[in-house]
């Protein structure tokens, strides 16, 4: 959900990545479980950004049990940044607790995706494929966007966001972002 967030058309330009590469199964599927349950690797993420109190977090995580999410969330609130959790309440009551808490109790918003426990959906009855938590933690993520456009737009507001680099003039457009935030955002400048 990370990649979902950040330089993505229509997304808001001044977001900062926050993550791990060893977290992604990308960098190795196994170990990717492990980083995710080791305690202090989500704090290190988190004081490595360096946020501001004018900041906002948001963390996704279907089950919020793992040590990885949930110290990110109270990481930020003990320095009194403002989280939204991305997170299944009903598939973190049915997860095995490995944080001793869930990310949701670390949150000033938590948007529940109501996925269930496991994640999967087919067949109905005894699910065991057709995982839904991305599908829907997209959905979210892309209808708060819609939201705070609306709103800013209400009080005449155009928030900074990155236009498509396939279409004409979004380089351009993009340009103008980079040099805006690539000093803030590193990630924006590599």
């Amino acid at each position: 959900m990370v990649c979902e967030t950040f330089y993505r058309a229509g997304g808001l330009a001044p977001v900062r990545p926050l993550w791990d590469p060893a977290v992604l199964p990308l960098s190795g599927a196994r170990t990717s479980s492990v980083a995710e349950r080791e305690p202090g690797r989500g704090r290190a993420v988190l004081a490595s950004a360096r946020p501001r109190p004018e900041d906002v977090v948001v963390v996704f995580s279907t089950s919020g049990r793992n040590p990885y999410p949930v110290e990110i969330a109270r990481e930020a609130l003990a320095r009194a940044i403002p989280v939204v959790a991305v997170t299944s309440l009903a598939a973190s009551a049915g997860a095995t607790d490995r944080s001793g808490t869930r990310l949701a109790d670390h949150a000033t918003v938590v948007l529940d995706t109501g996925v269930p426990p496991g994640d999967v959906v087919h067949p109905h009855g005894a699910p065991r494929t057709a995982a839904v938590s991305t599908v829907v933690g997209a959905y979210l993520w892309s209808a708060l966007l819609a939201e705070l456009d609306d709103l800013a737009a209400e009080r005449g507001v155009r928030l900074p966001v990155w236009t498509s680099a396939n279409v004409a003039g979004g380089d351009e457009r993009n340009a103008d972002l980079l040099a805006r935030y690539a000093s803030r955002i590193p990630e924006l400048d590599r």
